[in-house]
């Protein structure tokens, strides 16, 4: 509205499009040794691929933003928990305040899927939602353009993830990008719908600083 005679200063207003939500949600990457973990979190975050990633010692971290729509912005904290530490004294500290895991074995290989309830119930044990249900679990069925080891359809798959209490599956490639995306679009918005269920200020990006080293506090040597 134009202030009198249409110039005034102090007499007009600008306009200004709502003020955008920001998130920050901690999400957790874990499964058996070599499944492909890095290599999905860096197609996903950076749409790079290689053979060559050396196994990961402890933990690694990598940052996603999401423009999710107009008024909501997600930053994702992925949290790459190394294959030999689900028995190790350092979950729990790795596993506090997530909100969402993707949970990953590697279709060639049919020990990494056997494994798949053990890292599960590992999550289960240690971080939960606030009315004390477990947090939203995506399992990536990974490797996906090879040869596959086992004869799991996507009947049984359904099947295992309802009785797993997974959300849902995902036949994954980081190679040749296949439903990485999707995987963890349908994740997000699991993450959200709780989000909305149960309100935590320590989620939102504008009273949360994001510390550059999570692990600081509890054991600088575990960070990879």
């Amino acid at each position: 509205r134009a202030g009198r005679g249409g110039a005034g200063p102090g007499w007009g207003w600008a306009w200004a499009p709502p003020r955008c939500r920001e998130h920050l949600f901690k999400v957790l990457v874990i499964g058996e040794l070599g499944v492909g973990k890095t290599s999905i979190i860096k197609r996903y975050v950076h749409q790079l691929f290689s053979q060559h990633y050396r196994a990961t010692i402890g933990v690694d971290f990598a940052l996603k933003v999401i423009h999710w729509d107009s008024k909501t912005l997600v930053r994702l904290q992925l949290w790459d928990i190394a294959g030999q530490e689900r028995f190790g004294n350092m979950t729990r500290v790795y596993y506090k305040e997530a909100v969402g895991a993707l949970v990953v074995f590697d279709v060639t290989r049919g020990s990494t899927f056997e494994a798949v309830s053990k890292w599960k119930h590992d999550l289960d044990s240690k971080v939960l939602l606030p009315n004390g249900s477990p947090i939203p679990a995506v399992l990536l069925a990974n490797k996906c353009d090879q040869k596959k080891d086992g004869s799991q359809n996507p009947s049984q798959m359904d099947q295992f993830c309802r009785e797993g209490g997974f959300i849902g599956w995902f036949e994954t490639s980081a190679k040749d990008n296949i439903n990485i995306d999707e995987a963890a679009r349908f994740l997000v918005e699991n993450v959200l719908a709780n989000y909305k269920r149960f309100p935590n200020e320590e989620n939102d990006v504008s009273k949360l600083k994001l510390d550059p080293d999570p692990l600081r506090a509890d054991s600088k040597s575990q960070c990879c």
